[in-house]
């Protein structure tokens, strides 16, 4: 038969094709699976090994000598200003324990432990002795004193001299085993912005020498302080706001700048739960005559008075002209409570309830502004003239101001 089925014989340029049109989709599918997951694992062993490489301080960096698949290792140096500073700087900070002695009722001898810890800073040595200044409330009330140094070396310390209203106070120490005394810089110059780093003991001695760093956030702010805990401020302390970590421990420890330089003795923060980052220091400017007077006569001499006195604020509003029988226009000013008798006051013939608006001509609207002009424009023997009420009459009088004991 002669004919041509085609359902049953192919066509050989068919043939032809399908012979090699197979392997070619096999070896694609098999380039496509080495592309998928072969390739992955190939750059994430280099990554991973590129990533180790640097969490180990090296970088990895072609040899110009040698050829271009070859790799060399190379440290890296880190080093800063602030490390630098922290590494001179910190052998003049030191730790301060307050020991308070306390009575055993089956024993008769009293023993000394330690009730406060704060900081301090070294800041001047003579031919025997080192001198160190921290905050009067770390050393309040101390039967004895400690000093730690940088090295853990204990000292006993000898107290100089303190001082309630600035919040400073100077002891002494042996000179030997000093090995560093701190520079003093000065607080005038101090710009809002400006890097400072904080050194001390926050939390006790067991985290001596801790090292915070943060700006200057504010100066010549003013933080009321309450010494009797009466509730009513009984001073305005003017102190540097900064933002580095200042916590219990730290008083009294250093404000550094980029110097090196003591520019401020830290003092206090604002403990609330909605407040972060808000901390104090006593200006270097303001400290240094302070210690000064600490370091040679023991206390700071100020003028004073001879009165007992309080803000006509905690006066109601009634009893302002009902009993001290103000004018309508006078609510601010300090009366009196109590007179000390032959006290300056007393010569000068104020009396009991009398109402205080002046002093020199400037007004008096609290107790902080009449301590503010007495403790900072006024020394003992000063002649003040003294603007007051009584029975709704207005009196002037001459005191001359005597010594604060």
């Amino acid at each position: 038969m002669g004919y041509y089925d085609d359902h049953y014989q192919q066509d050989p340029k068919k043939r032809k094709r399908s012979s090699w049109l197979v392997p070619v989709l096999l070896g694609i599918i098999i380039g496509i699976l080495l592309v998928t997951v072969a390739l992955p694992a190939v750059e994430d062993s280099s990554i991973f090994s590129n990533k180790q490489a640097n969490e180990n301080g090296i970088s990895q960096q072609p040899d110009q000598n040698a050829g271009s698949g070859d790799i060399t290792n190379m440290k890296v140096n880190i080093s800063s200003q602030i490390t630098d500073i922290v590494g001179d700087v910190s052998p003049a900070v030191v730790g301060v324990s307050n020991y308070q002695n306390q009575s055993n009722f089956w024993e008769q001898d009293k023993k000394a432990s330690e009730a406060a810890t704060g900081s301090g800073v070294i800041y001047k040595e003579d031919g025997k002795y080192a001198y160190v200044v921290t905050n009067y409330h770390v050393i309040e009330d101390a039967d004895q004193i400690g000093v730690v140094l940088n090295d853990d070396t204990d000292l006993d310390a000898k107290l100089l001299g303190g001082d309630l209203f600035s919040d400073l106070a100077v002891l002494r120490i042996d000179k030997k085993p000093v090995k560093k005394i701190i520079e003093l810089g000065t607080s005038k110059n101090i710009k809002v912005g400006e890097p400072v780093i904080a050194i001390g003991n926050p939390l006790g001695l067991q985290f001596a020498g801790s090292v915070t760093q943060g700006i200057i956030s504010g100066k010549l702010r003013t933080v009321p302080q309450d010494f009797n805990n009466d509730g009513r401020p009984d001073w305005q302390a003017e102190v540097i706001q900064t933002d580095a970590a200042i916590n219990p421990g730290n008083s009294g420890g250093a404000l550094i700048n980029m110097k090196g330089q003591l520019i401020g003795i830290n003092s206090m923060k604002i403990n609330e739960e909605a407040v972060e980052g808000i901390g104090f220091s006593i200006p270097i400017d303001t400290a240094k005559p302070v210690m000064d007077e600490l370091e040679k006569t023991g206390k700071v001499v100020r003028p004073y008075l001879g009165l007992e006195l309080y803000s006509l604020d905690d006066v109601p509003k009634e009893e302002l002209h009902r009993s001290l029988k103000l004018p309508g226009n006078i609510d601010k000013g300090v009366y009196v409570w109590s007179v000390e008798t032959f006290s300056p006051a007393d010569k000068a013939g104020i009396k009991r309830l009398d109402v205080i608006t002046a002093l020199d001509g400037k007004e008096i609207t609290d107790m902080i502004a009449l301590r503010r002009i007495l403790f900072q424009e006024k020394k003992v023997g000063d002649k003040v003239k003294v603007t007051y009420y009584r029975d709704g009459k207005k009196h002037e009088t001459t005191v001359t101001l005597g010594e604060q004991k």
